[in-house]
């Protein structure tokens, strides 16, 4: 017979209950996990009877942590932090050139440079498996807490991250939001006011997507109104070919912008103010000494002192074109 304490930190039991309290909605919930709604619920009733007390309630119809529930969820995130930083502790002691390395990426991040290095890595080191993910913003925080991934490629600033204290970053380059439009009218314009990007529709990143939480913030922050979006994508080549076909307005990073050459009734324009971000690795504190993970990125490192990013980008489009 199982013991209180087995009933409540049973793997499976302690994901139920940090996905619904993630969602605060037991239907989606439920979706994420690939149960029925009704077997959520159950499992929920179970662990709150374990317990002696309720972990959520209700306001209308949304649901709230309870005071039992806010104790369960730091207790969750304690003994995920300890199982982790054993498990990265164990890993430290393991061969530079055996073993596995997941990551995860930013589904907005164009991936050839990333797909490119990795096949150099192979070369050089065979017998380390390298699981590459596409993620969404939420995905990679999830999956990073929950040390399913050890590196994420992704854009900082990130401000939906309030607790930086388990991560650190390593910056790759820096990166201009660049505008992109159809006007000849602008065509010589090397900068531009956000107020005059508003002269035509525009095609961007879904809602959620960083990209377009960093432009709509800028906007904000020089009240002007966000661009009328008729059209979105999830990867910059699908916003690049949408705009130029539909000829509406867009915003990429320059590093995607100068190694895709436009059409030629395409220009672009640096933003007045500029919005800037960073193109970086993040890993949970540590994670770089584990020897696989320290050699991958020290090989990444000199991968790029030998050719810039945006060189080597630009040489990929070439080639392919």
């Amino acid at each position: 017979m199982k013991s209180k304490q087995e009933t409540i930190f049973s793997s499976k039991t302690l994901t139920y209950f940090l996905q619904l309290a993630d969602t605060m909605n037991y239907t989606q919930a439920a979706q994420i996990l690939g149960i029925t709604q009704p077997a959520l619920t159950q499992q929920i009733k179970k662990l709150e009877h374990t317990v002696g007390a309720p972990l959520f309630y209700s306001v209308g119809k949304k649901l709230r942590l309870s005071d039992a529930g806010y104790t369960m969820l730091k207790a969750t995130h304690n003994i995920n932090a300890v199982l982790n930083q054993a498990t990265d502790e164990i890993q430290q002691s393991t061969s530079p050139t055996k073993g596995e390395i997941n990551i995860g990426m930013l589904a907005s991040i164009e991936s050839r440079v990333f797909e490119d290095f990795i096949t150099k890595y192979y070369e050089m080191q065979p017998d380390v498996m390298i699981t590459f993910h596409t993620l969404t913003r939420k995905e990679i925080w999830e999956r990073l807490e929950n040390n399913r991934i050890d590196l994420a490629i992704m854009y900082l600033p990130d401000d939906s991250i309030k607790n930086w204290k388990p991560y650190e970053s390593r910056k790759i380059l820096n990166e201009d939001l660049l505008f992109i439009h159809h006007d000849k009218k602008l065509s010589k314009q090397k900068k531009i006011k956000l107020k005059d990007t508003l002269n035509a529709n525009w095609v961007t990143y879904p809602e959620g997507y960083y990209l377009d939480g960093v432009l709509r913030e800028s906007y904000k922050n020089q009240l002007v109104d966000v661009p009328k979006s008729v059209a979105r994508f999830t990867t910059p080549d699908q916003i690049r070919r949408f705009a130029e076909t539909a000829e509406v307005n867009t915003a990429l990073p320059a590093s995607y912008v100068i190694s895709h050459p436009g059409s030629d009734n395409t220009w672009m324009a640096r933003f007045d103010p500029a919005i800037n971000f960073d193109l970086s690795f993040v890993f949970r504190k540590d994670k770089d000494e584990i020897p696989r993970i320290s050699s991958f990125l020290s090989a990444f490192d000199e991968y790029l002192s030998e050719e810039s990013y945006t060189e080597r980008l630009r040489k990929m489009i070439g080639n392919q074109n």
